[in-house]
Parts: structure tokens; C-alpha cells; sequence
């Protein structure tokens, strides 16, 4: 593996599995109750990622399990508020990546 790889290579799998956990999180907002499978179907997601991407989000207090599927929680509202900002300063964050100039 190359150094690049190295240094990249978790970044960019923890921002994949944050998207995946932002796609689940709005099927179960656009469409509670839903549940694994269902949510397997519209998203094209393997369930095992599901399953996980559900437990993540319910140990956040996003979500939680009712007898039909996962539902919306307090605190999803609130997160929701907040995403835009959070994804704005990633978004800068990778920006400023880019200003970073190395002589070659």
C-alpha cells in the first residue's frame, strides 16, 4: 500500500460510511416506520450495512426500533438542524486540503 493510500484511505472510508448513515437516516425519516429490509431495497445497500448504519444511528439517539421498523427520535429534529452546518465544515475542511501546496 502507498503512503497516499495510507493517508487517505480511512478518511475517505469514514466519510462513505457517513453518507451511508445520512441515506439511511433519511429513508427513516421520509418513510417511518421501515424497517432492514425494506430499507435494504430502496437504498441498494447490502442489510448487513443497514443493520449497521441502524445501530450507529440509534446508539446516536437518531433513531430508535418500534415493532414495525425504525422511527425518528427528540433528537433527530435537532440533528437535522444542525447537518447543514456540520457538512459546510467538512466541506471547508476539504477545501483547505486543496490550498495546501507541496513543491514537487
Amino acid at each position: 500500500m502507498d503512503v497516499i493510500s495510507i493517508l487517505t484511505e480511512k478518511v475517505s472510508g469514514e466519510l462513505e460510511m457517513l453518507q451511508r448513515h445520512l441515506v439511511i437516516l433519511k429513508q427513516v425519516v421520509e418513510n417511518e416506520p421501515i424497517g432492514i429490509l425494506k430499507l435494504a431495497e430502496e437504498t441498494k445497500i447490502p442489510s448487513h450495512k443497514v443493520r449497521y448504519s441502524l445501530r450507529v444511528l440509534e446508539q446516536e439517539g437518531l433513531i430508535k426500533a418500534s415493532a414495525p421498523g425504525a422511527v425518528t427520535t427528540e433528537g433527530t429534529k435537532s440533528f437535522l438542524k444542525e447537518l447543514d452546518g456540520m457538512i459546510e465544515t467538512l466541506a471547508k475542511r476539504a477545501e483547505d486540503l486543496k490550498k495546501i501546496k507541496i513543491a514537487r
